[in-house]
């Protein structure tokens, strides 16, 4: 196969995305987060990332890291508990009782707190007012549990409309979420782990947070009041001498956080404007729906829209240009050719970024693995390559199955 002319495989954490070519550094991307952060080490540990540097996360399965890391793109957020790791501060009823600092937390120290005290009655409960009016708003609520039999993640307006699920916890850490859209209500949102219909007697608790938002983001700390991590900017990487305005192939191997209202994008342009670009779409309105778009000299050539079984596994796909021929693959099969198209790109193409140009807001936020540019087509047999899984295992890890 063609040597790329662009590759990134994330491997570093520093205050640019390196890629490993261009050697030069010409296809090295600016990146930006205006806050700390945190990541999940090579060994499966949560960690703080300083300001503006970029994240080199791992995926974890039953509390175990499995595959390659990826780069970490999220968009801003904020904890709304202020004190996300100290549990003695939540309300107690009946005979629920906190032991603070007892147990090593997914952080790697002890910081970690004990719950005792719940019989299944429903009247043992932790509780946290947030003196926030959660109407006509979704709010995640997730959380860091472990032990034995299950217990109730509850959200509340403390009025007339509330959400809950019961989970079942497990010997590992393992981060539990509850998302809820509240109605019209003027209220005050609570926070509950209760026993109610739940089986544990007690549980291991570490790592809370509320978000606004349909899902839940990297763990944020506070200590004494809200924090918000900022969103991340990555783009710049490449230049003229870099993308072949005639045809190429571009390849990207992702997830998407979760289905987000907004587009996410990861588009070769002309750095400029919306005049042309080669670009992967995460939908912002429709689930699981990916659009690949290749738009010259101000006119769409294809626009294919294709859906997978869920945007927060990795998948791989790419986009092969030239005149006449346009081609879209995942996976190892060919999902799209249109044979009718114009190109080149009039202007030229000059950067790839996780985002179209400058003032068009659509950032992509996910989970990278590599991302691929080849200034030459290739031929089928090398496309379906390129998009394949190397083995059985990395197929079932990058779609986080277990193999038994």
């Amino acid at each position: 196969m063609a040597k790329p002319n662009l590759a990134l495989i994330p491997a570093t954490i520093g205050d640019k995305v390196y890629s490993i070519l261009p050697s030069d550094g010409v296809g090295d991307f600016d990146f930006d987060r205006g806050t700390v952060a945190t990541r999940i080490n090579a060994q499966g540990l949560i960690e703080e990332v300083a300001s503006g540097e970029n994240r080199l996360n791992y995926s974890l399965l039953d509390g175990e890291v499995v595959g390659c890391p990826h780069l970490l793109l999220e968009n801003s957020a904020t904890n709304l508990v202020t004190y996300s790791e100290d549990f003695s501060l939540w309300s107690k009823t009946g005979s629920t009782s906190v032991s603070s600092n007892d147990n090593i937390s997914p952080d790697g120290t002890l910081n970690a707190s004990t719950v005792s005290g719940l019989t299944g009655s429903g009247s043992n409960d932790l509780r946290l007012s947030l003196g926030i009016n959660p109407a006509n708003k979704t709010y995640t609520f997730s959380v860091y549990l472990k032990g034995t039999g299950t217990l109730r993640l509850h959200l509340s307006n403390n009025v007339d409309n509330t959400a809950s699920n019961i989970v079942t916890l497990t010997s590992s850490w393992v981060r539990y979420e509850l998302t809820h859209t509240f109605n019209s209500t003027s209220a005050t949102l609570s926070v509950l782990l209760d026993d109610s219909g739940a089986t544990a007697t007690g549980y291991k608790v570490w790592g809370a947070q509320l978000e606004e938002g349909s899902f839940p983001t990297s763990y944020i700390k506070t200590d004494g009041g809200q924090v918000t991590r900022a969103a991340e900017t990555c783009n710049g990487s490449g230049n003229a001498a870099t993308f072949n305005d005639s045809e190429g192939v571009l390849m990207a191997e992702f997830s998407a956080l979760s289905q987000s209202p907004d587009w996410g994008t990861i588009s070769i342009t002309n750095g400029v404007d919306l005049t042309h670009w080669i670009a992967m779409f995460i939908s912002g309105s429709e689930d699981n729906t990916l659009r690949f778009d290749v738009r010259a000299n101000s006119s769409y050539q294809m626009q294919y829209t294709f859906t997978v079984n869920s945007i927060d596994t990795f998948n791989k796909f790419s986009i092969l240009y030239k005149e006449n021929d346009l081609q879209v693959w995942s996976n190892g099969f060919k999902l799209n050719q249109v044979n009718v198209a114009s190109v080149p790109f009039e202007g030229g193409l000059v950067e790839l970024a996780f985002d179209r140009p400058s003032g068009s807001s659509d950032p992509f936020y996910g989970k990278t693995k590599q991302l691929q540019y080849f200034d030459s087509t290739l031929t089928d047999t090398e496309l379906e390559q390129l998009t394949s899984w190397d083995s059985f295992r990395a197929m079932a890890e990058g779609q986080l199955y277990t193999i038994e």
